[in-house]
Parts: structure tokens; sequence; C-alpha cells
């Protein structure tokens, strides 16, 4: 029996002046409590309780211990409230992770959004291209793309996040445009060096083997935003998420390449601490999110209107 518990017994067994009715109500049996009630008296080196026939009372040690002990439990009853309030309330602060151009170009005005809808929360929303430790960062929820490596974190499955190749006008009416996968190997490629296989690009299409193609040219980046540009101002070739390319592709600044074939689609997962007693705060976001990735959600994003970042 853990010391608050064992608090709890002495002060029912007081408030009862019975140690069979305290058992009764805490759903012990009575020799456990005579047992806990002894023990703590050895602990003490002092009697806290009269046994007689009539029933039991606190010495006068007793009731200044009983006294001490009734604000504990007091306290802990109140903690244990807050704490399970703060559990099944979505308020308090909710620290969220994602990359800077996801956070930017879309969780950030879907955050705002979510919270017009619950005024008592407040949110911590950071940004950085790396996996942040949740438990370390304090983070409650991170949004992620790409295939999750097993671990003991929370995950729920979003959705998923096209790419596309686009290039501007001007570079292809330079360059030509390519018809094929393998006509790239003739152009300049814009290298996102974080993911799509860095310089190797693989596309699929229907009744055809999926093709890696290996590129090059002269700009490597890990910022999509830079990529971005230089897409527009006719660098080459790029492989953009089209939360990313979708502004530059509705103003005729991008057009889509090999439209036939396919890019990999980034998985996204909401990722938590513990699978086990997820806050309500975070179970309302992650299921407010499923929500908000589905269909064409990439097409409904507009582009941040401040500038940097990614």
């Amino acid at each position: 029996m853990d010391r608050i518990q064992a608090l709890l017994l002495f002060t029912r067994v007081v408030d009862l002046g019975s140690f069979s009715r305290a058992a009764t109500e805490l759903g012990i049996g009575q020799p456990a409590v005579t047992k806990q009630i002894a023990r703590m008296e050895k602990e003490l080196g002092a009697r806290l309780l009269h046994r007689s026939t009539h029933g039991v009372t606190p010495t006068e040690v007793g009731t200044l211990y009983y006294d001490k002990c009734k604000l504990i439990v007091h306290h802990d009853e109140e903690a244990r409230s807050v704490a399970s309030l703060m559990q099944s309330q979505v308020q308090g602060v909710l620290r969220i992770s994602t990359s800077i151009a996801f956070g930017r170009r879309v969780l950030a005005p879907m955050v705002s959004s979510f919270m017009r809808t619950h005024p008592l929360l407040n949110v911590d929303l950071s940004f950085e291209d790396r996996y942040v430790n949740l438990v370390e960062q304090g983070v409650d929820v991170a949004i992620r793309m790409g295939s999750l490596a097993d671990s003991s974190l929370g995950a729920t499955y979003l959705g998923v996040s096209p790419w596309v190749a686009v290039a501007s006008p001007d570079y292809l009416r330079e360059r030509g445009t390519p018809e094929t996968p393998a006509d790239l190997a003739q152009h300049a490629a814009l290298v996102y060096s974080t993911v799509q296989g860095d310089a190797i690009w693989h596309f699929s299409a229907v009744h055809e083997a999926t093709q890696a193609i290996a590129v090059n040219g002269r700009l490597r980046s890990n910022n999509l935003s830079a990529l971005l540009a230089a897409a527009r101002d006719g660098f080459g070739v790029a492989v953009l998420p089209l939360y990313v390319a979708n502004d530059g592709l509705r103003t005729g600044e991008l057009v889509p390449i090999l439209g036939g074939w396919n890019l990999p689609s980034q998985e996204m997962h909401a990722v938590y601490p513990s699978p086990r007693l997820v806050p309500a705060k975070v179970q309302e976001l992650v299921g407010w999110l499923k929500g908000q990735f589905q269909g064409d959600w990439f097409k409904l994003q507009s582009p941040p209107k401040q500038t940097g970042g990614s």
C-alpha cells in the first residue's frame, strides 16, 4: 500500500470510528486495515488510536496526525481531479512540432482554425526539419512525413502528401519537355537532398515498370522554398510536394511534366509520446486533422504571406 493510500485508510478509520467499516468502504479485508495501522504506529513510534468495545478513537498524537493526513489526502484528491480534468478537456498548452515547409504552408493555418473552436487551448507550434525527441522536448504531438520506424510512440495515419515533377515554361522552351523519365538524364535537376531518394527519382505508371532515374544538376538543397524559387526562375526540373508547387501551378509559373508518371507519395502521421492515456487535446487535434487531410486537401492551401523559412 502506498503512502497516500495508507493516509487515506487512517483518516477513514478515524472518520468512521471502526476498522471494519473502513475496510468495507475501501474494499479491503479488516485484517489488512489492522496491519496497516499497526505498521504506521510502529514507523511513527507512537500510538495513534484507542481501541475499545465502543469503537476506535484517536489519541492526542493521533488527532494531530489525523489533521495533517486529512490535509494531504484532500490535496491529493484535488490534484487528481485537476489531472483528470486536464486529461479529459481540450484546454491547457498543446505543443506541436512539424517540418518547416509543411508547418508554414499547411499546418499553421489549420491550427489557427482549430484554435478558434477551442478557446481554452493555447498552442506552442514549432518548425524543425529534423525529428525531435518528443519526451525530451515536451512535445505533445508531431506531424511527420514518410513511413514510421517501429517505436514505442503512439501514431495515427493522417493521409498522403503527393509529389509532382515541375519546371518553368521558359526552361521547357529552352531545353525541351521530357516525354519519359529517362529523358531527365539530359536535363538540369533541382535536387531536394532530404527525401525522394535524393538524386535518384522514382517514377511509376500504369502498365509500366517502376523506373529509378539518376539525375544531376547545379543546385541541391534541403530547403523546399529554395528549390521552388529556382524552378520558377528556370534553373531546372524539380520534384516538389503538391502543397509547395500548387501555387506556382495555379499562376502558370510552373507546369507539371511527365503527367503519365507518378512520384511516390509521402505518408503523413501524427505521432505522440505514448499510445496509452492520450490527452483529450491530442485526441481532438488528431481526429480533426484526419478530417482535413481528405481528398485533394493539397489544392486548398494558400502560400504563406511572409518570406523566409522553407
